[in-house]
Order: C-alpha cells, then structure tokens, then sequence
C-alpha cells in the first residue's frame, strides 16, 4: 500500500519539530480530513535555510512533512514562490514514492503550508 520511501520517511521523519523564533511557522488544515499541519522555516538571504514540521494526521501526511522539509531546505525563496501548489504537491509525492489516491490530500496539505510560509515571508 506504501511505498519504501514513504515508510522511510514515516518512519524515520526528517526534521521534526518547530524552529524557535524568528522562523515563520504556518498552521494549515485539510477540513475534509482533519490533518493538520504547523510548518516552520527560516529565511536568510532569501534562502530557506532550515525548515521543520508537525503533523497531526495520517501516516502519508507524517511521511509527506517530512518529505517537504528536505524538498525546501537550500531552496530560494523567489523559486518556490513561483512554484504552483500542484508542482509541489508532485515534488513532494515524487520524494515519497508516489501516493495512492485517497492518500494524494498529504501532498496537497503540504502545497498549503508552502503557500502560508510564502504569504508569511512577503508579509515579514
């Protein structure tokens, strides 16, 4: 049902947790599921330079924050933001191994934290 890489990353999740201040952290909800998500990173430079998650949710999500952490660590800010949620979402199921339909809103509720993370930094 999952993949190898997405027990990895369930399993042994990367950078768990929330970054003490003055990281922004975003918490996002997926209504329909009740997964929720606090993501939390730290800009300098324009790049992002940490990032850490918590999820309360499914296994996926779990695997998915995780996956996300790695994705948008080292990244500039500017590229991400011109990133579309669905190119995200992608990238993050990609670094999971792929996602099974009823499992695919993980990937999505990652895609929504990008987006809060990037409304926080233009805002900061």
């Amino acid at each position: 049902m999952y993949s190898e890489q997405l027990l990895e990353h369930f399993q042994n999740p990367r950078n768990a947790g929330v970054l003490p201040d003055p990281a922004l952290t975003v918490n996002v909800e997926n209504p329909a599921c009740g997964d929720r998500l606090r993501l939390s990173a730290r800009v300098e430079d324009g790049v992002v330079t940490a990032a850490m998650f918590q999820v309360r949710g499914c296994t996926a999500s779990i695997a998915c924050g995780s996956a996300l952490t790695v994705w948008l660590t080292g990244r500039r800010v500017d590229e991400v933001s011109r990133c579309k949620g669905s190119e995200i979402a992608a990238a993050v199921e990609g670094l999971v191994g792929g996602l099974a339909n009823e499992s695919k809103h993980a990937a999505l509720l990652m895609a929504d934290g990008v987006a809060g993370l990037i409304r926080a930094a233009r805002a900061s």
